[in-house]
């Protein structure tokens, strides 16, 4: 703390208690008889920042006086923290105690307990589905893309309090969760459904491959965590290995995960060039450039509704290159970055600093990425993937795509 900040500080203190006064150049107390002289200026500003926090100060005194009930400092401290962030009203940021935090950086290692599924706030304060996560308890339960979970454990729940919503879904292995869904189908009829769901420990494989008919190499990525890259790495060298001539990248319902490993990623298919650049309120850019000798290999790449963040940085970054071609439906629309910031008792917060921007300079925030050849999906397939390939019609037209590619080269 600065020698002006530790004064001001002690200034506060001396005008709220009322104790003690301090001199201005070296803190040593005096009598509080003793005449101090506060330059006109600088007193100034200790009276607005005493305004500014009095209130603050005087509600908390009045609680600790008053309430009916004991309350620890640090829940107190905790509670004027998560009012500050929310204050923002921006669904992505968010203050976490210890617990909260912990429990969100678990996630990003791939292992946790709970039911396999990814949310974000909706338009409508709502908590919706970005994505069930494949083989686990929400998807195997019926959770699809686009429903809203209105109650958990009979308990109401609005995004502005997903990071609680989200903590209650996740819990010990073996143990059930009741899940309140609301669900529009194709003529826009809402209706209520209730899930009772099994926890599991969720360990998170991320990475799925295998070589299709006429050496096509098929390669899903479910989420971008922690160990994503290292999987990716070794099944696309195994591919090579097996003289695949064209990679199909699989990112539907990915709901997006870490930049960094993403990127990593990215490099193995752009070579040298911007994957994407950032600009915050004061217009600042920080660019992200692949940098790595790229594969030749055709590549075309499947989005959909569920393809979130992280997975549209990527899939913006193959299509603005014209590197691959995109197949599917229009992309979730999440265009914006979060810092996380740890504190050092262990707590910490999640900030929107920035927006992100594809290398052609296009910011995909509520709009999302169009791919260059739209197949929906029939509204009653529940698997999709090379072992649904009858019905994947996405996949079938992914797989004609690179034939005709293969053909001409």
């Amino acid at each position: 703390m600065s020698k002006k900040k530790a004064t001001t500080f002690t200034i506060i203190l001396v005008l709220v208690t009322n104790i003690a006064t301090f001199t201005i150049s070296n803190l040593v107390p005096i009598p509080l008889n003793k005449k101090v002289i506060i330059p006109k200026n600088e007193y100034e500003e200790l009276s607005s920042v005493y305004k500014k926090y009095s209130k603050v100060m005087t509600i908390e005194e009045s609680i600790k006086k008053n309430f009916l009930k004991d309350v620890k400092d640090e829940k107190l401290m905790d509670g004027q923290l998560k009012g500050m962030v929310e204050s923002l009203e921006d669904p992505y940021s968010t203050y976490m105690t210890k617990a909260e935090f912990d429990d969100f950086m678990e996630h990003t290692k791939g292992i946790y307990g709970g039911i396999g599924v990814i949310v974000s706030p909706g338009e409508d304060n709502l908590i919706t589905v970005v994505s069930p996560i494949e083989d686990t308890p929400g998807e195997k339960a019926g959770l699809k893309t686009g429903d809203k979970i209105i109650k958990i454990d009979g308990k109401e729940f609005t995004a502005d309090k997903m990071d609680a919503a989200v903590k209650l879904m996740k819990g010990k292995p073996g143990t059930d969760v009741v899940l309140t869904i609301l669900r529009k189908d194709k003529d826009k009829k809402a209706e209520n459904l209730e899930l009772k769901i099994k926890r599991e420990e969720i360990r998170l494989k991320s990475v799925k491959a295998q070589m299709l008919e006429d050496k096509i190499g098929y390669i899903k990525i479910t989420s971008f965590d922690d160990l994503t890259y290292k999987d990716f790495k070794k099944e696309f060298e195994t591919l090579e290995k097996d003289e695949a001539k064209g990679i199909i990248l699989d990112l539907r319902n990915n709901p997006g995960g870490l930049l960094d490993v993403c990127a990593d990623i990215a490099d193995e298919f752009l070579g040298e060039g911007t994957i994407v650049y950032t600009e915050d309120k004061n217009g600042e850019r920080e660019y992200l450039n692949s940098d790595k000798g790229k594969t030749d290999l055709p590549l075309v790449v499947l989005v959909n509704e569920g393809s979130a963040s992280a997975s549209e940085i990527l899939a913006g970054a193959i299509k603005d290159t014209d590197r691959g071609v995109l197949v599917g439906t229009k992309t979730f629309g999440k265009g914006i970055v979060q810092r996380i910031i740890k504190l050092p008792d262990g707590s910490g917060y999640k900030l929107t600093v920035s927006e992100y921007f594809t290398p052609n300079g296009t910011n995909i925030h509520g709009i999302g990425i169009k791919p260059n050849v739209e197949v929906k999906l029939p509204e009653d397939i529940d698997i999709i993937g090379p072992e649904n390939l009858n019905k994947d019609i996405q996949l079938k037209k992914a797989i004609e795509i690179m034939e005709n590619t293969m053909n001409k080269k």
